[in-house]
């Protein structure tokens, strides 16, 4: 799947007097803008460039010019010119469709009526983790006037989508572990690639992460320490997953700093997603209620609270769950999700920043951005029991 955001169309028919060119009527060049403004082409092109950086009065001439003119910058030839295409690419990886299995299905006057109350808690095929991210890359590319495009795919297809969009973009960001170093190594040769959620400047790459280990052991320390609880289950992610590595190895030092061996918590892998998450959590009550469920992504978390209260156990009175990511569907949950919070936004707008940067120095060692995290308390997992 490829998407474009941010671009601008123009149509060809148009009026001069009026800002329209008509057919067979050559539309306006930037020369034209420039004369009607009574400035140089570089004015005009830092007023479609960058117009903070040029004096209000001269912007808004240049501005009244543009319009009064009907004139449309032409991607075509800022490409030519440039040797840039004014687009940079996002790839995220694919999603897996969570089945709409409901049978409580009557039809009345050919609308559905459907009995939803067994599935309050069924999750959407949506990553919002995904969505955050995505937010502040196109926010990012907007504010700086280049196009977003979007790719997700996995399997056969996914090398194909990779060498497609990799040939439409200046530069690209890639989430972590989505495409094999082998192939970012390929695309690098030619255009800038920016990792996300993992530091891979060994592998020559420009990366963007958070510090995953700091805030899992400050939020597990606070757990462990503060609330003084010894019973603990951890439902880790992918063991593939830089992220849910670091995260992990955060977890391990606050159970070190405290005096808890890492074999008396009962850990389990899951795959990051809410389904996976709330099938794990059933096994654990199964076996043995622990006192707090620390898990290594939100979406887990809210999974885990779908079985511990599915279970009539209260959250926190009788279990403490935590998350890690600071998605907005935390801040919703009954109870409010105690969280580490990264900046997903950020990420996105990091790497957006990052490919630009590298656009304008391609010399160079590769450039890690490491960007802090906080802990959030809230109704899951407070200050105190």
């Amino acid at each position: 799947m490829v998407g474009v955001a941010g671009q601008a169309a123009r149509g060809s028919d148009r009026d001069g007097r009026h800002g329209v060119t008509t057919q067979g009527t050559a539309p306006p060049t930037v020369y034209d803008v420039a004369s009607a403004a009574g400035v140089s082409i570089a004015t005009v092109s830092r007023v479609l460039r960058t117009p903070d950086a040029v004096r209000e009065g001269t912007r808004d001439r240049v501005q009244a010019a543009i319009r009064s003119l009907g004139y449309v910058p032409s991607g075509n030839a800022r490409a030519l010119a440039g040797r840039r295409t004014g687009v940079v690419g996002l790839l995220l990886p694919g999603f897996d469709v969570v089945p709409d299995e409901r049978p409580d299905v009557v039809t009345d006057g050919g609308v559905r009526i459907v009995d939803d109350r067994r599935h309050l808690t069924q999750p959407t095929s949506s990553n919002l983790y995904f969505d955050e991210v995505l937010r502040g890359a196109e926010t990012e590319a907007w504010q700086r006037g280049l196009a977003l495009m979007v790719a997700a795919g996995r399997g056969p297809s996914r090398d194909v989508i990779v060498n497609d969009v990799a040939g439409r973009v200046d530069g690209l960001a890639v989430l972590a572990q989505t495409v094999p170093d082998e192939l970012l190594e390929h695309v690098a040769r030619r255009i800038p690639v920016v990792v996300l959620a993992d530091d891979r400047r060994s592998r020559g790459f420009d990366s963007i992460s958070v510090d995953n280990a700091a805030g899992m052991r400050t939020l597990a320390a606070h757990v462990i320490g503060r609330l003084g609880i010894r019973s603990i289950a951890y439902v880790a992610g992918p063991v593939d997953s830089p992220d849910d590595q670091e995260r992990t190895a955060g977890f391990k030092r606050a159970l070190e700093d405290h005096g808890l061996a890492p074999a008396a918590v009962r850990t389990v892998h899951g795959d990051f997603g809410r389904v996976r998450a709330r099938e794990l959590a059933r096994t654990l009550l199964d076996e043995r209620v622990p006192r707090a469920i620390v898990c290594s992504n939100d979406q887990s978390a809210l999974g885990v609270l779908d079985a511990v209260l599915a279970r009539g156990l209260r959250v926190p009175d009788d279990v403490v769950v935590t998350g890690f990511d600071g998605i907005d569907a935390g801040r919703y949950s009954v109870p409010r999700l105690t969280t580490v919070h990264q900046p997903m936004g950020d990420l996105g707008r990091a790497a957006v920043r990052a490919i630009v940067d590298r656009l304008d120095r391609r010399e160079g060692p590769p450039r890690a951005v490491r960007l802090p995290v906080e802990v959030l308390l809230r109704e899951s997992c407070p200050p105190s029991l």
